[in-house]
């Protein structure tokens, strides 16, 4: 293989006129001399078997490298994550941006062309839109387009059911949308003066709360579809689901941070990037959704 150091192409660099051992050069032992009688004294591998290679030679037609042109080459830094198609934290932010940007249009889509009740579609929508979360989540390939999708999907069951929410409590889209964004500030500063560490202990524990708040949930769910209401989304006790709610909002959000940050420093793929903001966006709409809930508990009537 060719070296591509321009050191050892240099005529000269390996020959007794520089003041190295001279190879290439073929010694004869002197009369007299202790090496005289060696017998190893014309070991062919004495003489150096690559004097004659034409990859030790400067390719033809091409100058030798000047003294600054190697200086120049030497001082130059290193290919950076971009050079190298490795993810970076700006491709994070441009996927998440393109990603939210795709479900606040889509969103606005629903809010303007849509009834004010239109909850079927709603449901229709985020139905399709979980499932279409599940294959993304599962697929060991990253599809850009599937996430974009879901993003579009996600949007308009939103715009949809904030719509529907704002008839009754006008001004409790803006008020979900602030709140989600100070949720979100919070969650970045704590993980970034490294007041909340992501610890497998800290995860185990995280994780088995979201589980036993999601089963509760569905059986919820269930509960009220045979006309039940267990009252954990009305009243004080709804009040205390829906804080624990963002709080787990929350906490998947530092799950995203750390994710982020080791992906970066492995040498994650720039297209993980689509991972990442995917994380970030089904976060996001967890916590949205949530303070969506809480804040109409908390207006009640008015």
């Amino acid at each position: 293989m060719r070296s591509s150091n321009p050191v050892f192409s240099r005529e000269g660099s390996f020959t007794r006129e520089s003041g190295y051992a001279g190879f290439g050069t073929t010694q004869t032992p002197q009369a007299g001399s202790p090496y005289a009688d060696n017998p190893y004294g014309n070991n062919p591998y004495g003489n150096n078997p690559y004097a004659n290679s034409p990859y030790a030679q400067q390719p033809q037609g091409q100058a030798p490298l000047t003294d600054e042109q190697l200086a120049e080459m030497y001082a130059a830094p290193s290919a950076g994550p971009l050079a190298t198609g490795r993810m970076t934290l700006d491709d994070v932010v441009a996927r998440t941006a393109m990603t939210l940007l795709t479900l606040v249009a889509a969103g606005g889509l629903a809010w303007f062309a849509l009834p004010d009740r239109a909850i079927g579609l709603a449901i229709g929508a985020s139905l399709v839109a979980m499932v279409l979360g599940l294959v993304i989540s599962f697929k060991r390939s990253v599809s850009p387009p599937l996430i974009l999708l879901y993003a579009g999907l996600e949007g308009f069951a939103l715009g949809a059911i904030t719509k529907f929410f704002n008839t009754i409590w006008p001004g409790i889209a803006i008020q979900a949308v602030l709140g989600t964004a100070a949720v979100f500030a919070a969650m970045l500063i704590a993980y970034k003066t490294g007041r909340i560490r992501v610890t497998p202990r800290y995860t185990r524990i995280g994780i088995a709360i979201a589980m036993g708040f999601v089963l509760l949930l569905m059986i919820n769910m269930v509960a009220s579809m045979f006309g039940a209401d267990m009252g954990l989304r009305s009243g004080p006790l709804g009040i205390v689901v829906g804080l624990i709610g963002i709080g787990l909002g929350a906490f998947f959000l530092s799950l995203d941070f750390a994710a982020i940050e080791e992906a970066i420093a492995h040498g994650a793929p720039q297209k993980e990037s689509w991972r990442a903001a995917f994380g970030l966006t089904l976060s996001l709409v967890w916590i949205y959704v949530e303070m969506l809930r809480l804040i109409a508990i908390l207006r009640g009537d008015d």
